[in-house]
């Protein structure tokens, strides 16, 4: 199975100037816990994601006002797969990175998709890759304590 198989084609995204309040906003619309950060010229380059712990780590227990534009509290350079990538891969990279969400981007960089832990569950459990083993494996991993 490839990433493409699995991802969320053309998720909700920001960009660096975009305010803390939009981001919020954008992720209860779209009842997701992570946005895409791309460059401000049009272009779906992706320079970082922002999650809802970083709104709340970086941004509300900072106290800082919901005018922040969401570039000064994003996870730059997030760790990104291709659409033809295995899905093993993207089991690595969350086990191995402790993340949930995975950007999946094409041959230049631009956002094209994304991968949620909830994605492999449910491929998981409708008996495809990864297997509920595997699945297990992955969250325990991701889990672990002392993780970003």
């Amino acid at each position: 199975m490839k990433a493409r198989d699995l991802m969320t084609p053309n998720p909700a995204q920001v960009n660096p100037t975009d305010s803390l309040q939009r981001v919020s906003q954008l992720m209860g619309e779209h009842d997701c816990g992570c946005i895409p950060v791309v460059n401000a010229d049009g272009q779906r380059s992706v320079l970082g994601v922002v999650t809802d712990r970083d709104i709340t780590l970086r941004g509300v227990a900072k106290g800082r006002p919901v005018t922040t534009p969401i570039g000064e509290i994003m996870t730059p350079n997030p760790d990104c797969c291709a659409p033809d990538d295995d899905v093993s891969h993207v089991e690595r990279l969350m086990s191995d990175r402790q993340i949930r969400r995975v950007v999946v981007v094409d041959d230049s960089g631009e956002v094209v998709g994304m991968i949620a832990q909830a994605d492999l569950a449910r491929a998981a459990k409708r008996q495809q890759e990864p297997s509920p083993r595997e699945m297990v494996d992955v969250l325990e991993k991701i889990s672990r304590p002392g993780g970003a």
